[in-house]
């Protein structure tokens, strides 16, 4: 069995610089060209083995940004003007998410052709492997246009979308007409390349106190994913947009991962672009921000613990220079010491009075950032009020930010009692290039409440843009339509925006080396901002509401 789908070993991200030191013929997997993961033993899952590797070796984990109106964006005009018609023609769109119902007629031509040019399906391990991988199953057109001709499809291929939300991502990007339904994609003649996730192994997810029946998939798969379509972009000679629909609250929220490096890197190559979702962390309670300025220099906060949630994660991120010691009390009144920042450590603390366990992890500086993390990880955590103290051991005035998992990680009923909804867009929506999208309704002109609000923790704009999605009419498993909200369903309308726009440029011969960041700053530049209460950029709009119309009205003045 390869060592990236074998669940007892680490799946840990390493620089490119250290291969050649630790590589013994099969336990490294190329990631891009300046990581790779290390595949490392680990029988016994311990939380401490988070002591012994850096944090950031470990994949973060990431959750679905969207639960189970073209005319707002300008896409109806754009594509009813003669000049322009822009429907996605020639242009691929890249779907990483739970698969799709490649059987579904959003994806098919008019005369019953797949308009999906491959599937890679990492949850599959029996048949043909994507050249350059190490696992999965790929399957081309030729042999998805084979099964829907026949009888029993999924005897042929046998992928499909259990969770519904790729389907539902992919149909609004790029979905075929059906005017029953009164649904059609952004760009309806785009071709589609989609991977299918693999959910996180287990032994990461018991590294992060993530539970083990949550869906969810692990940075490492993604970003190989990503690779996938990129290398499908690159040997088709094809632009492509691709949507990101996943968030983590994991993480410093600055830009910084490896993840977030490789998206960022990847837009400024000619014919690629990327939409993120801010996530949908706005409402949720789950981040706290606190500013001290003056003595005693300590800061109480409470977090209110859900007898649903046994077993979850939480981090604190300080800035420099600040050196924070942290205590931590529980509901019944019982407290640890002291815990004092260090290099690398892992304390172990079990209460008398309950059952709870916590795990600290006090890193003084985390190698990748440089900043000071405090990680707790609870077990079996007492329902009720838990009081943290955070005390700057420097007696100056400091500043830190803390978060809750993501998503579907954790119940609504455990939050913060002082919670700030600003600082809460996911990653990787907080690095500079990649178009960052938030959600609105269009109906009431109106931010969907859930959506991830900007800045990020060194202040730059995010999110980039506003583009609907509440409600969005879309493509489910088994031949069904339905609608999709959050910030993962606007992102996947802003890609099809993209596909629109890399069709005008490379297709139409306009701007034939044009980047995604061109484009990104295209769309910035054009985006609606004709709402009188708002400045612009802010937190909650960023630059405004996507306009595609506007785009090329500003480029015809």
């Amino acid at each position: 069995m390869e060592k990236i789908i074998d669940e007892r070993y680490f799946d840990l991200i390493i620089d490119n610089t250290l291969v050649k030191k630790y590589d013994t013929g099969d336990n490294i997997t190329p990631l891009n060209d300046t990581h790779a993961i290390m595949h490392v033993l680990s029988e016994n899952t311990e939380p401490c083995e988070l002591g012994n590797y850096r944090y950031h070796r470990f994949p973060a984990i990431y959750t679905l940004m969207s639960q189970t109106s073209l005319e707002a964006s300008g896409i109806i005009s754009v594509q009813n003007n003669p000049y322009l018609a822009l429907y996605g023609n020639g242009i691929l769109v890249g779907v990483v998410d739970t698969g799709i119902d490649y059987q579904h007629p959003a994806f098919l031509y008019r005369d019953g052709i797949s308009r999906i040019l491959s599937i890679w399906d990492q949850t599959i391990q029996t048949g043909p492997v994507p050249s350059g991988f190490k696992y999965g199953t790929e399957y081309s057109r030729d042999l998805i246009n084979l099964a829907i001709k026949n009888s029993n499809p999924l005897s042929i291929v046998p992928s499909v979308d259990d969770n519904g939300h790729g389907t539902a991502i992919a149909s609004i990007m790029a979905g075929s007409r059906n005017d029953a339904e009164l649904f059609r994609g952004v760009a309806p003649e785009s071709e589609l390349v989609v991977v299918k996730l693999k959910e996180a192994k287990q032994n990461i997810r018991q590294v992060s106190f993530v539970p083990e029946d949550a869906e969810c998939y692990q940075e490492t798969d993604i970003m190989l994913a990503i690779r996938y379509l990129v290398e499908m972009s690159i040997s088709l000679r094809r632009p492509i947009a691709i949507c990101l629909a996943l968030g983590t609250s994991q993480g410093s929220h600055n830009g910084y991962g490896t993840l977030s490096e490789y998206i960022d890197s990847l837009v400024l190559i000619p014919g690629i672009d990327i939409s993120v979702a801010a996530g949908n962390e706005g409402n949720s309670r789950r981040h706290y921000y606190s500013l001290v300025e003056t003595a005693p220099f300590t800061r109480f906060f409470e977090m209110r613990v859900s007898e649903q949630d046994r077993l979850f994660a939480m981090e604190i991120w300080a800035k420099i220079p600040a050196r924070l010691a942290i205590e931590i009390t529980s509901p019944t009144g019982e407290s640890t010491n002291f815990i004092y920042p260090q290099i690398q450590s892992c304390l172990d603390f079990n209460f008398i009075f309950e059952i709870s366990r916590i795990w600290v992890n006090n890193i003084s500086f985390e190698e990748e950032t440089g900043d000071q993390l405090i990680l707790l990880r609870f077990e079996n955590a007492q329902e009720g009020v838990w009081r943290i103290q955070i005390t700057n051991i420097e007696e100056e005035g400091f500043t830190f930010n803390a978060w809750l998992p993501a998503g579907n990680l954790l119940s609504s009923e455990t939050y913060f009692l002082e919670p700030s909804p600003d600082t809460t867009i996911t990653a990787p929506g907080n690095v500079p290039n990649p178009l960052t999208v938030t959600a609105y309704d269009p109906a009431s002109d109106s931010i969907v409440i859930e959506s991830g609000r900007g800045y990020t923790v060194n202040n730059q704009v995010k999110p980039d843009i506003a583009a609907p999605g509440f409600e969005l009419t879309c493509a489910y498993p088994n031949d069904r339509y339905g609608s999709l909200t959050g910030t993962g369903a606007a992102a996947a309308h802003a890609a099809g925006t993209m596909a629109m726009l890399l069709e005008w440029a490379v297709v139409k011969g306009n701007y034939t080396s044009i980047t995604g960041n061109d484009i990104n700053k295209l769309i910035i530049r054009g985006a609606n901002r004709q709402q009188p209460v708002y400045t612009y950029p802010n937190n909650i709009w960023g630059y405004g509401k996507l306009d595609i119309y506007n785009v090329f009205r500003k480029l015809s003045l």
